[in-house]
């Protein structure tokens, strides 16, 4: 089977350009989520050192999403309860900065994008 590519050329320029600026509440790049099990990553930045690292706003579906690093690989590697890979929200368009997502889901128990 064929490696799953999450992210486009140009979103890993944008993550890594939001990671070498100043300003910290980037807005998302990506959605990332798995049709089966209810988790759900919204991506802002990756590390320059580590690509494969990434930041962004992580709900595992389990009432507790929170802000913090991701490693893609290990995204890849999940699969949900009826075996079905991760997928890229491709109609996901963020229209307010990581700490407006991430203070709604606080709210909510999820992320709701």
């Amino acid at each position: 089977m064929a490696e799953i590519d999450l992210l486009t050329v140009e979103d890993r320029v944008r993550l890594l350009v939001n990671a070498l600026a100043g300003e910290r509440d980037h807005i998302p790049v990506a959605k990332l989520f798995t049709p089966d099990a209810g988790a759900t990553w919204l991506l802002t930045e990756c590390d320059p050192d580590e690509p494969d690292r990434l930041f962004g706003l992580c709900d595992l579906g389990l009432n507790c999403p929170e802000l913090g690093y991701v490693h893609l690989s290990e995204i890849k590697a999940i699969r949900g309860r009826l075996g079905l890979p991760v997928e890229r929200d491709l109609h996901f368009t963020a229209d307010k900065p990581i700490s407006a997502y991430a203070a709604e889901a606080r709210v909510k128990g999820r992320i709701v994008a």
